[in-house]
């Protein structure tokens, strides 16, 4: 680890006062020219006794505007304190968890990872039109059926087509096969760049896609491409649990990776983050912001810097042993929650290395649903599965409530089926 370690209290509160100072400050500086201020002091009183203790929501009365990129050209000056701990935790993310040499990435705290996956369509497609001088009609996106929805509205957004491909029912694999043959029918049709999204951790599966899988079949035809990993939901999961995880920076195929801080990390809603291969991210530089200093390279604009300094508390609370330690936590308890099923005969997938348990739906009665808060792949009546996430707060005896009441259905069910 070169940039993540475990910090005290003390420390922490330290090093964000510290950053908080470098800004300026809108309750005391003369600061005419920014649209912006303190959160309103008739609402938020910044003299609350309890905020000395609370750095975060410190941060958040201070209200500091992220706006642009902080890992390429300049940044606002105004929040120059704040914008250094964002780079301390893309240093951590990209170097020290993803495997990316130190100074060779790009990246962002963005609102999510539907933003980030966005972004990272956004960048490519404008790659490939200023090095390849293509045609937006030329240009296509490869995910898997069961990517996250933001991919298919990145290609509403961006007018791209969508090559979706089929995965099977029980390993949720995608078919390899329909791949080439959907590659070789975009050919025929004009399609000559492709942007791959492979996922780390599927939002209702939590499977974990091979990246080869695609980039086989593309470099098969000598074809044009970039891939990227949304790692959303695993980002923060995966390469603890699977510490022979190949899915980094380290495989040179990879250029960018979507990661959300506000699922497994616990970080407030609205904390995504972005992270890029040099070289890639000036591809959506926003000229006109000619008004924000270095300008614009992102989708939002103007964001919170307050989900930065969040970000970087769980990170430098918790250290990376502490991190390994939670994680490992989490997968003993999905493992005891597959061993309860398997004892009943109960069919689920499960990727080894995550944390998300889904039961096919047959096993499943609307009562069950509604106790315990499942939720369902689909709400429009043609539902097969139901998923369970093992969270901080999912602890071994909720999971044995579960079990308990699912053995008692599944009884009944046996006594029904014998009258």
């Amino acid at each position: 680890m070169y940039f993540w370690k475990k910090n005290t209290l003390n420390e922490r509160s330290v090093r964000i006062q510290r950053a908080l100072s470098e800004n300026v400050n809108f309750s005391h500086d003369t600061s005419l020219g920014y649209p912006a201020s303190k959160l309103d002091g008739k609402v938020f009183n910044e003299e609350a006794s309890f905020l000395k203790d609370a750095p975060i929501l410190q941060t958040y009365v201070a209200n500091p505007n992220h706006i642009g990129c902080h890992t390429y050209g300049d940044s606002e000056k105004a929040f120059k304190g704040t914008q250094e701990i964002e780079r301390e935790v893309l240093n951590v993310l990209a170097v020290d968890v993803f495997k990316a040499e130190i100074n060779s990435f790009d990246g962002y705290i963005a609102t999510g990872g539907t933003e980030a996956n966005i972004q990272a369509i956004w960048m490519y497609r404008n790659y490939f039109v200023n090095n390849f001088d293509a045609k937006p009609e030329e240009i296509v996106i490869i995910a898997s059926e069961d990517t996250h929805y933001s991919i298919p509205k990145a290609a509403n957004l961006l007018m791209l087509d969508w090559l979706k491909i089929p995965v099977s029912f029980d390993k949720r694999l995608i078919d390899v096969s329909v791949l080439e043959k959907k590659i070789v029918a975009a050919q025929t049709q004009g399609k000559k760049y492709f942007i791959v999204v492979s996922n780390m951790g599927t939002t209702m599966f939590g499977a974990v896609e091979n990246p080869d899988d695609y980039t086989q079949v593309l470099e098969k035809y000598k074809l044009h491409y970039k891939l990227h990993i949304d790692a959303a939901y695993g980002g923060f999961v995966y390469p603890f649990s699977n510490k022979e995880s190949t899915i980094n920076f380290e495989n040179p195929k990879i250029s960018s990776i979507t990661i959300d801080a506000h699922k497994m990390l616990q970080a407030p809603y609205g904390t995504g983050v972005f992270i890029c291969r040099k070289g890639l991210i000036e591809n959506v530089l926003t000229k006109e912001a000619e008004y924000v200093e270095g300008m614009d390279l992102t989708l939002c604009g103007s964001r919170s810097g307050a989900n930065a300094v969040a970000v970087w508390m769980i990170l430098f609370t918790y250290g990376p042993f502490g991190w390994c330690e939670k994680i490992r936590v989490l997968q003993m308890r999905t493992e005891w929650l597959c061993e309860q099923l398997e004892a009943l005969n109960v069919h689920y997938f499960r990727e080894p290395f995550m944390n998300i348990v889904t039961i096919e739906a047959q096993n499943i009665t609307a009562d069950l649903v509604r106790k315990f808060d499942l939720v369902p792949q689909k709400h429009d009546g043609n539902n097969q599965w139901y998923k369970i996430v093992i969270m901080d707060h999912v602890e071994v005896d909720h999971l044995f409530t579960f079990i308990t009441a699912l053995k008692t259905t599944l009884q009944k069910n046996i006594e029904a089926v014998n009258l």
